[in-house]
Parts: structure tokens; sequence; C-alpha cells
């Protein structure tokens, strides 16, 4: 019961984790660079950004340690 339990949040963590990675700005402009004038068009982007990465590191922790919980047969 709780070994299952546990699988289905490092699913769910692990799931969560690519999407938030995914939501992250890329650091180069790349083409879009070279069309657009303005550097930024959000004022808070650098909040989000830095809100984004906590979000992931935490999921990351958790994605791991569950890893490592899961792995190692602490649970029965």
């Amino acid at each position: 019961m709780v070994k299952s339990a546990l699988s289905w949040l490092w699913m769910l963590s692990g799931i969560l984790l690519v999407i938030s990675i995914l939501l992250h700005s890329p650091k180069g402009d790349g083409l879009g660079g070279l069309v657009s004038g303005s550097g930024g068009m959000f004022s808070s982007a650098r909040s989000a950004e830095a809100t984004l990465n906590r979000i992931s590191w935490t999921l990351m922790a958790l994605f791991l340690s569950l890893a490592v919980i899961l792995s190692a047969g602490w649970v029965g």
C-alpha cells in the first residue's frame, strides 16, 4: 500500500519535473533575437523564472529521494 502510493508520487513528480523544465525560458534568443528589437516583454519574468527554478529544484529533490527510497527497498 505504501510502496504503491510512493510509486505513484514518484511518477507524478517525474512528470511534473519534465513539465517544469520545459516551461523554462531558453537562455539564448536564437533566431528570434535577430527579428525582435526589445530584450524582454514582461517585467516580472525574472521573478517568474526564480519561482520556476525553486519548483524545479524541489521536484528534482523529491524525485531523486523517492527513487532512492524505492530502489533501496526501505518500504515494504
